[in-house]
């Protein structure tokens, strides 16, 4: 068993279209192949932990002795947003997909924004965060009006310039929203706050100062029961917005993947006993959406260099999973997630009996991992794969 577990998402890093891709509009899709056909970048430590082993990857090889357990996983859940994922991987099964606006939102729910906030409204469409601000960001400058917008996932995104509506009225505004959108006739995933500054379309630039808005998760996941063993479970980047703080005992936030390893191996050099919980956001927010194959096979390689430093803070009774939560390949049509499998990662500083492990036929294995290896009780969908793990220490 293991004192601490560190789970990393890297955010949509998918690994092949999963068998009922169809079903989602998504056949063919290959975030990790076809990234690396398009942009070939060396991914030598993620190659030795055996990512190439796990499906055909253009420039990376499966080593004879990989230095991890490695398979992949599919999601059950009817759905392939950040949310459905996450959940899934605490254990969750979403059978009900949340609801997507690919014309945008109804003018009743639109009315009832403007009556609150008192603020009319512009967009109302699905698209590129940082397009829209492009487009809208100086009448917003003139007026003051909101812009609001969607993608293909569940969401309702409200930009504001941080000069017309001040960080603490887009807060409150979201929230008003969020309250909205909690019914089944507006129901979204998430509400989330866009703050830019900037001074014309030429110069207008998203800040740090994101926040989202999500809904309570459905029923109760793993983290809740670690949290109630009095377990720590510390959340590092948008994870805590995810859960919105359920089951979480520290949250830490993050500027950009590399700030978000930084932040992990700070939290490494805690002592303390329970999950670790990372999430990072740029692979799929600034390359997967923006359809960017260059930048998302640049970002792999920073992470994949990184990585090292990871596994040298690992200790003796410390375990290190890697996965990701849906994909998002930069080469498919339009600009929505697509329903892939998932790599996972698994190793720790121990010797143990790396190779290939069965594969998962639902992200909720690892909550069922997580809960036995805990120790703590907890009922899920998936199975553990503990005795994979350590079956040479058994």
């Amino acid at each position: 068993m293991f004192k601490r577990i560190h789970l990393t998402v890297l955010d949509s890093v998918g690994i092949g279209a999963q068998h009922d891709a169809r079903e989602f509009g998504d056949e063919g899709a290959h975030t990790l192949k076809h990234l690396l056909e398009d942009s070939p970048v060396t991914l030598g430590n993620l190659e030795k932990m055996g990512l190439g082993c796990i499906d055909a990857l253009p420039g990376i090889g499966c080593p004879e002795a990989p230095q991890a357990f490695y398979s992949k996983m599919a999601e059950i859940s009817r759905g392939k947003d950040t949310m459905t994922g996450h959940w899934e991987i605490a254990g969750l099964n979403i059978k009900e997909p949340f609801k997507v606006y690919p014309d945008g939102f109804p003018e009743e729910l639109l009315d009832k924004i403007k009556e609150a906030t008192g603020r009319g409204i512009v967009g109302n469409i699905p698209a590129s965060g940082t397009e829209i601000i492009k487009d809208y960001g100086e009448h917003q400058l003139e007026t003051g009006d909101l812009i609001i917008y969607t993608s293909n996932d569940p969401v309702l995104q409200i930009a504001a310039h941080e000069e017309v509506i001040p960080l603490e009225e887009l807060y409150e505004i979201c929230e008003k929203v969020r309250e909205m959108t909690k019914e089944p006739e507006f129901l979204v995933g998430r509400v989330i706050a866009r703050p830019f500054t900037g001074t014309n379309k030429h110069d207008f630039t998203r800040t740090e100062n994101r926040h989202d808005y999500a809904l309570e998760p459905f029923g109760r996941t793993v983290l809740n029961a670690l949290q109630d063993d009095g377990k720590d479970v510390i959340a590092i980047g948008k994870i805590n917005d995810i859960f919105t703080g359920s089951g979480i005992t520290d949250s830490v936030r993050t500027k950009s993947n590399d700030d978000g390893v930084d932040k992990l191996l700070e939290v490494m050099d805690r002592d303390f006993e329970g999950l670790s919980f990372l999430n990072l956001v740029d692979f799929d927010a600034l390359y997967g959406h923006r359809r960017d194959p260059a930048g998302y096979s640049n970002a792999l390689k920073e992470f994949d260099e990184r990585l090292p430093e990871i596994v040298e803070k690992l200790g003796e009774d410390d375990l290190l999973i890697i996965t990701a939560d849906h994909g998002n390949d930069p080469t498919h049509t339009g600009t929505d997630h697509t329903r892939e499998y998932v790599p996972l990662l698994i190793t720790s500083k121990r010797d143990l009996d790396y190779g290939p492990i069965r594969q998962s036929e639902t992200f909720s294995d690892l909550a069922a991992t997580i809960a036995e290896n805990f120790g703590v009780e907890y009922e899920t969908e998936g199975r553990s794969l503990l005795s994979e793990i350590i079956k040479d220490e058994e």
